[in-house]
């Protein structure tokens, strides 16, 4: 008997927003904020579990994703840099679905991301088997991107600001991709987001 794909989609919103001067996960885009837009799409994707991995503003993104079926995750050294995020995703993810065929990882400030896109990451996965599988945009690969079990390892070897771009430059030669051509449209400063809406 086949094995059953089961996929995992953790959502990174564990830092400060810095640059923005605000919790980027909150802000609003199309009558929802950006982490609840992200997971409701994620919640909908043929995945087994959504993970919010928090860290900075942790009470007030669990408040605003209240009462969603998703899994929070509190990163308690998300100042170290993303990796310590990735590390306490994959760490929970083991513990809680130990059968998961892989993990796509995502982020809350891309505003175009969908379902459809999600799908699509794990549809590539399931016809090219154990892979990497990014987003394409901008001639370059990214999130939100899939990752095979097999390099679960390699996920949890992450130290300081390493995210996921370090391993699918890595393991480049076992990495395919899904077109997400707004996949560059990402908010880390005032200005982005007032471009996004529109007045910039």
């Amino acid at each position: 008997m086949a094995e059953i794909a089961r996929y995992a989609i953790m959502i990174l919103a564990a830092g400060n927003s810095s640059r923005l001067g605000e919790p980027k996960q909150l802000l609003h885009y199309q009558s929802k904020t950006l982490i609840r837009h992200v997971t409701e799409a994620a919640i909908a994707a043929e995945s087994t579990g959504v993970f919010v991995i928090t860290g900075s503003n942790a009470s007030l993104i669990e408040k605003e994703l209240d009462p969603l079926p998703y899994q929070p995750v509190y990163n308690p050294a998300w100042e170290s840099g993303m990796a310590s995020s990735i590390v306490a995703g994959v760490q929970q993810l083991v513990v809680m679905q130990p059968d998961s065929t892989g993990v796509i990882f995502a982020v809350s400030d891309q505003p175009f991301v969908t379902t459809d896109l999600f799908n699509a990451l794990i549809n590539k996965s399931l016809e090219r088997g154990s892979c990497i599988v990014a987003s394409a945009y901008q001639n370059t690969l990214g999130t939100p991107v899939l990752f095979s079990k097999n390099y679960f390892h390699s996920l949890l070897s992450l130290t300081g600001a390493e995210g996921a771009k370090k391993l699918i430059t890595k393991f480049a030669a076992d990495a395919t991709s899904v077109p997400f051509p707004s996949g560059s449209i990402d908010i880390d400063t005032q200005e982005d987001y007032q471009k996004l809406l529109g007045n910039g």
